[in-house]
This record gives structure tokens, C-alpha cells and sequence, in this order.
């Protein structure tokens, strides 16, 4: 099976609609309120899983009705969330997220029980040892991160890391890093360039690759790089592209193919995401994408 372990975020999203956001001090009356299951582990999940990934997921929520209802989601998309952790003393992850008439936002985000998302058992290491690829992000702590990383490099199971949010403690993480995932912006924050990431000490990721937006995607692997163009279409809401990408190409690995295949895939799935409304609203189903692929 090509089972893909994610270690991730889970947050319910909950966002209102006002005429422009608030200054400090300032109450504006507002519009609608829209709910919608976030959290950048859990897309990435939802993206990979409607793809054909087995995915076996593992973060933390609350005991609560918001963690009930995350859990519940990602069930229906066929993801195994028997690896999530009850938090007893946090609430679950939510972001708060204020949209304007101008489209532009204001997001709060409390990562609740995010922050106590455990490192991995028995059990987990278990998982790990058969699967094809772990895929990590930047919304967990730290330290669970590396254990994740650690435990799957022991089990020589391939880890893909999409730094987002990119913070300076995630280059820590490179060295157990075999593919590293970036937006033009975090390539910045964590070394400049792909080749200055790639050769930086004595171990380290051998495929860095850089999401372009409509430009579509660069790879670097092992001192050659390469471009993948972008797809155009009619874009309604880009929300989840990049996670959308990350499941995307994670899933393409976990099921053998090369890296140009896999980019090209993870590419034109980011792209179909953006024709329609909510992060993961838009993601495509595996049918969806193979149209799309023999459409080209």
C-alpha cells in the first residue's frame, strides 16, 4: 500500500464577513459566518488522501465538539485517525479570520491542543516502518516535528517537510529533511536559495523544491535544477493551493513515481484546487486529476 504518514495541524477555521477589519479598540458590525475544517496538516491530508493515499494521520485535539467534528472530517475522507491524541487540558486549534468587502484579511490563529501533539510511540513507529513517506509542516511544535523526523529516518522512510509557516528553528530540522517544500517567501527565510539549502552542512535535503504560485514550480535536486510552467485556469479562490500542491506531491512519491511526475501532478492539482471556494473545497479527486492529466 502506499501508505503516507502526516503529523500535523488540526484547527477549525471560522471566518466572518464585514465591511473592513476592525481597528484596535473599534467594533464592526459584520455579515455572514462560515465554518470550515483547517489546520495545515489536515488539508495537506485531505489532498493526498482524495488522490489515493492511504493516509494515517497524527496531531491532537480537544475533547471537545470541535475535535469531534475535525475527526469526523477527515473520516469521511477515508484518512485513519486513530493515531490523533485527546488533549485533556487544551481546546482544539481554531483560527479566527475576519474578511473584508476588499478582500483583505485579519487571521488569529490559537493553536490550542496543536501545541501538544505528542511524538511518536510504539505504535506510531510501527506505522512509520511501513509506510512510504512522512510529511510534516510548520504548525506544530518544534520538538515533535524532529521526533517525527528522527524516528522516520531510522525507519528509512522518506520525510517531506513544507516549511509554512517558516520560522528559523526549521532549519534545525534539515538534516533529517530529504525533500524540502517552500513558497518563494520561506526560501528566503530559511537560506536564500535552494542550492545555498542544499549544500549547507554535512547532511541535508537532496530535492528542495520552490512553489511559484501561477508560475508553477522549480526544483533543485542534487545540483541540477529544473522549472515546471504553470497551468492556467479560472481562478475563484486560491485558499489551500499550496497544501493541496504539498498532499499533492507527497501522495505521487508515496506511490512511486518520479520526481517530474510527481511535481507535474502536484502542480496541476494546486491549480485545479483554485477553481473552487475553501481550502478544501476546491481539491481534486483522483478521477478529476487523471481527466486533467490526459487533457494536457
Amino acid at each position: 500500500m502506499n501508505t503516507l504518514v502526516v503529523a500535523g495541524s488540526l484547527n477549525l477555521d471560522l471566518v466572518g464577513r464585514a465591511p473592513r477589519i476592525p481597528a484596535p479598540g473599534e467594533t464592526v458590525l459584520g455579515g455572514s459566518l462560515a465554518r470550515f475544517h483547517g489546520g495545515k496538516g489536515g488539508n495537506q491530508a485531505v489532498a493526498a488522501a482524495r488522490l489515493g493515499a492511504a493516509v494515517r494521520f497524527f496531531g491532537a485535539v480537544g475533547r471537545d465538539a470541535a475535535g469531534d467534528e475535525l475527526l469526523a472530517g477527515l473520516v469521511v475522507e477515508g484518512i485513519d485517525v486513530a493515531g490523533v491524541a485527546r488533549a485533556e487540558a487544551a481546546a482544539t486549534g481554531a483560527a479566527l479570520i475576519t474578511v473584508s468587502d476588499a478582500g483583505e484579511n485579519a487571521i488569529t490563529v490559537l493553536p490550542g491542543a496543536n501545541l501538544e501533539v505528542p511524538a511518536p510511540g510504539d505504535g506510531a513507529r510501527a506505522v512509520l516502518r511501513g509506510a512510504r513517506g512522512l510529511l510534516l509542516q510548520g504548525e506544530i511544535p518544534l520538538a515533535a516535528n524532529r521526533a517525527w523526523a528522527e524516528a522516520a529516518r531510522a525507519a528509512r522512510v522518506p520525510v517531506l517537510l513544507n516549511a509554512a509557516p517558516a520560522s528559523a528553528g526549521l532549519a534545525a530540522l534539515l538534516p533529517w529533511v530529504d525533500l524540502l517544500l517552500v513558497n518563494e517567501t520561506e526560501l528566503a527565510q530559511l537560506g536564500g536559495s535552494e542550492a545555498a539549502i542544499g549544500t549547507a552542512g554535512e547532511r541535508g535535503p537532496a530535492t528542495i523544491v520552490t512553489t511559484l504560485g501561477a508560475r508553477g514550480c522549480r526544483a533543485w535536486h542534487r545540483e541540477r535544477t529544473f522549472a515546471v510552467p504553470g497551468v492556467a485556469v479560472h481562478v475563484v479562490d486560491s485558499t489551500g493551493a499550496g497544501d493541496t500542491f504539498a498532499g499533492a506531491l507527497a501522495a505521487a512519491l508515496a506511490a512511486g513515481r518520479e520526481l517530474s511526475a510527481a511535481l507535474a501532478e502536484a502542480n496541476l492539482a494546486a491549480a485545479l484546487s483554485c477553481r473552487r471556494a475553501g481550502a478544501r473545497g476546491g481539491m481534486p479527486t483522483r478521477a478529476e486529476l487523471d481527466a486533467a492529466l490526459a487533457a494536457t
